[in-house]
């Protein structure tokens, strides 16, 4: 209810001129959250128990509970008088969810039967994604208020190529702190607050930065900008495929500093790009879609790791001692990411000009 409003509400009060130093600043918030969150639960936990990290969001969460109504006084609704769309819904929900639930159950054959070589359940799993999925497709052509109106898709050349960079963005990147966390700990030697202090690097950039890139894609076209930051995200995806046992850690902390900037230069304006490109009463499904590439992004990045895994290092347990296979297993992954990258960077140029609402 968050991720699908927030943007919607930040588009819909700031014009054109101003919309991406608006969105620049939300991707410096919630990025500032992500950065803090494992600092500050690390705290909590250390000091008060786990359940303190639940606790505490009761207070905040009412915090920003009232603000909200105190501070937003209007309400719109664009698009009233739209019957709700259930069926859709509901076929969405279950096709993403099978899909998701079988491409991270890809490798896990848990001992059961098996076709083709892959888990029988991932298997009915991904098929069952997939038919949910056709369904949900011709549902939403038909009906005459869809949640999810797919005429974006195919007649918004501009909707529809800014999702996919998103898509393929965080699908090549999302994995990186996953990996390196690991790399860290299991090669460097490194503590886990240690090492989750130096991937904090990334986030601290992009917090410094979005504001600034949200401003230039108020003066820039927000596909120029987005793509140089997917295109800078990709180098630093190519640094990472030489990573090796004696690589130096001030190195991985620059390199991650350089895709802060990428991060940075892409979130903000291509988030401006997709919501300049439709109209308001569709704000809301635009801003959802925002938060819809994102998350299946992360999911397929970490399908992604965990496939690449299980070939690599299989079943071991993952400890210094057989460390040489999880290097070879994540220059792979990194070189899949950086692939994945240079399409994005593409679909990025592939756009067309955004026309502003």
């Amino acid at each position: 209810m968050i991720f699908g409003t927030s943007v919607a509400i930040l588009t819909s009060v700031f014009p054109p001129g101003e919309r991406g130093r608006a969105l620049g600043i939300n991707v410096a918030t919630v990025y500032t959250g992500i950065a803090l969150g494992p600092f500050l639960g690390g705290v909590l936990t250390q000091n008060f128990g786990w359940r303190s990290i639940f606790l505490v969001s009761v207070p905040l969460g009412l915090i920003a509970a009232l603000l909200t109504f105190y501070w937003l006084k209007d309400e719109w609704a664009d698009a009233s008088g739209s019957k709700f769309d259930l069926a859709g819904s509901i076929l969405y929900g279950v096709a993403l969810t099978s899909i998701i639930w079988g491409s991270l159950s890809f490798s896990n054959s848990g001992g059961g039967t098996t076709v083709a070589g892959l888990p029988l359940q991932t298997l009915l799993a991904l098929l069952g994604g997939l038919l949910c999925l056709s369904l949900f497709i011709a549902w939403e052509l038909r009906v005459p208020s869809p949640v999810l109106d797919l005429r974006l898709f195919r007649y918004n050349r501009v909707f529809a190529f800014s999702n996919l960079a998103a898509l393929i963005n965080y699908s090549a990147t999302y994995a990186i702190s996953f990996f390196l966390s690991l790399y860290l700990q299991l090669v460097k030697g490194l503590d886990a607050q240690i090492a989750g202090t130096i991937l904090v690097a990334q986030p601290v950039v992009q917090v410094l930065l979005s504001p600034a890139a949200g401003w230039l894609s108020d003066r820039i076209a927000p596909r120029l900008v987005a793509s140089l930051g997917i295109g800078i995200n990709a180098a630093g995806l190519v640094a990472f495929i030489l990573i090796d046992r004696g690589t130096d850690i001030l190195l991985i902390i620059a390199v991650l500093m350089v895709m802060g900037v990428g991060f940075a230069l892409f979130s903000s304006p291509n988030t401006n790009a997709i919501m300049g490109s439709v109209e308001r009463n569709v704000f809301g499904i635009a801003s959802a879609m925002v938060s819809t590439m994102r998350l299946l992004g992360q999911v397929v990045s970490m399908a992604i790791a965990m496939v690449v895994l299980s070939i690599f290092v299989g079943t071991v347990v993952l400890s210094p001692a057989n460390s040489e296979p999880f290097i070879a297993g994540l220059r792979a992954a990194f070189l899949i990411f950086s692939v994945l990258c240079v399409i994005g960077l593409f679909a990025s140029l592939a756009r067309g000009k955004s026309v502003r609402t």
